[in-house]
């Protein structure tokens, strides 16, 4: 039997399963990786509100970190919410060399901080630099450049500029039908998924960048390109929300 690449999933435990460590590895599990898990924080959650944060120790953080990469061949890591920056520093000695995409979980759907944000822009401009990608939605873009704009593709090559870091800005959070994730490579190289906004309910949208973002770790650990994970990444997640809003009707 072929062994299957190693992904690391390093976030937040989500106590409803649609967000963070729990849906990462579903969605491992689903494109053939074995998935493992760092913890920073135990969440008590729903797709509504968040009722409590509980972080962590680093010194724990620390030694899940380095059990997995004792032992395992991790050959992607996916980070997700971090919570403060000393959970993300602990965490950089470990991915000097190993293909890494940055889903920078600050803001809640429910619309709670999930990390210090006062900190947050000094602490990820030390992290987003190691990563072969990072994916901020259109609120979390807004933070990182301190303003809103219509101009998705602009936002993307602002972001993208900010870090030097390959950016996947996603537009979920988007009011239109017709959603569109902008993905600039580098200042003068900018792609446009799209895609229909599906219309199921709130709690099953929970957790669709998480979604996003570990279906393209997944295929970076299957040796795709970025490109062609990012894209590989879209039309799974497609399908996996057209089969949610059939099992809703």
């Amino acid at each position: 039997m072929e062994q299957r690449p190693v992904c690391l999933s390093i976030g937040g435990s989500d106590s409803c399963g649609g967000a963070g460590i729990q849906v990462d590895l579903r969605v491992f599990e689903a494109l053939s990786v074995q998935g493992c898990s760092a913890i920073t924080a135990l969440t008590a959650q729903n797709p509504d509100v968040i009722k409590s944060i509980q972080p962590s120790s680093i010194a724990h953080f620390t030694a899940e970190l380095q059990a997995i990469f004792d032992y395992y061949n991790v050959v992607c890591v996916k980070v997700g919410m971090l919570y403060d920056q000393a959970h993300l520093e602990a965490l950089i000695p470990f991915i000097q060399h190993i293909p890494l995409v940055v889903d920078p979980v600050l803001i809640s759907s429910s619309g709670t901080f999930l990390f210090d944000e006062y900190t947050a822009k000094n602490a990820y401009a030390k992290l987003i630099p190691h990563a072969t990608l990072w994916t901020p939605n259109l609120d979390e873009a807004a933070f990182f450049l301190g303003h809103t704009s219509h101009d998705a593709k602009q936002i993307a090559i602002n972001l993208f500029n900010m870090f030097q870091t390959p950016v996947l800005l996603k537009g979920g959070h988007g009011d239109t039908q017709q959603l569109q994730d902008i993905l600039c490579m580098a200042h003068d190289e900018v792609s446009i998924f799209e895609h229909p906004k599906q219309d199921i309910s709130s709690e099953k949208l929970h957790g669709t960048g998480c979604r996003l973002a570990s279906a393209i770790a997944a295929y970076i650990a299957h040796q795709h390109p970025v490109f062609t994970a990012i894209k590989k990444a879209h039309i799974w997640l497609q399908i996996d929300l057209e089969s949610l809003q059939y099992s809703e009707s």
